[in-house]
């Protein structure tokens, strides 16, 4: 199995210089051209950031909803009660509750991708820590999933909402659609998240902002974009 994906990766970067800087337009049509997977490939981008990520300041944290979407399909629990829970459920949460939700995480039985939660209900989601934090599903305010409008938050998740945050190295990891997507659908894509990582500079941040931006599809080769017309 390991000598078919050296073989395989062997190929898929075979006359490819990984050393040249591409246009995003470019290198999203080379990572299609690429794709040679029985599934349809995610195409995810890493972005590295010139931050401290010791300093809980320079770090950055938030949400967006691309423009064109994720191509992924989205399962949405949301926690609220009352009229607000008619609300999250016209606007396509596949699950609303209260007790009964808690219940089912700590059962361990809560396949979701995306948990919402009105203000009022942090009380008994904020225990949920442990459960909901490791999966990335704890609601927070900073990406719009502890929210008073539980309309607006379900629909952006569902509409392809992402979710971005640095990591201990400073880079931001995200998918921005699938390999099916056109170039132009993806680039559009890309350039929403990146221009939403640039308004979120940390002031204190020093030198260059965007050290290195890669594309890569899910099984295949990673190649380095150019961020210049980004900044």
């Amino acid at each position: 199995m390991n000598q078919l994906k050296t073989k395989r990766m062997k190929e898929c970067y075979k006359d490819l210089d990984t050393a040249k800087i591409y246009q995003d337009l470019e290198a999203i049509k080379i990572l299609k051209n690429k794709s040679s997977v029985k599934f349809v490939e995610s195409l995810d981008v890493s972005i590295n950031l010139g931050i401290d990520a010791k300093k809980s300041e320079q770090n950055i944290r938030g949400s967006l909803v691309l423009p064109n979407g994720t191509g992924k399909s989205v399962k949405v629990a949301v926690f609220c009660e009352g009229d607000d829970a008619k609300k999250a459920t016209d606007a396509g949460a596949d699950m609303v509750g209260m007790e009964d939700l808690v219940d089912l995480a700590k059962k361990g039985d809560f396949d979701y991708d995306v948990v919402i939660a009105t203000p009022d209900t942090m009380k008994i989601v904020s225990p949920l820590g442990q459960i909901l934090g490791p999966k990335g599903l704890m609601p927070n305010p900073k990406v719009g999933t502890v929210s008073k409008d539980v309309e607006k938050a379900v629909k952006n998740a569902k509409s392809g909402q992402v979710q971005y945050r640095t990591d201990k190295a400073g880079i931001v990891h995200c998918a921005i659609g699938k390999v099916e997507f056109t170039e132009e659908m993806l680039a559009e894509n890309l350039r929403a998240l990146i221009t939403e990582v640039v308004k979120a500079k940390p002031s204190t941040a020093k030198g260059k902002y965007l050290k290195k931006i890669s594309l890569s599809s899910s099984m295949g080769p990673s190649l380095l974009v150019d961020g210049a017309s980004y900044t």
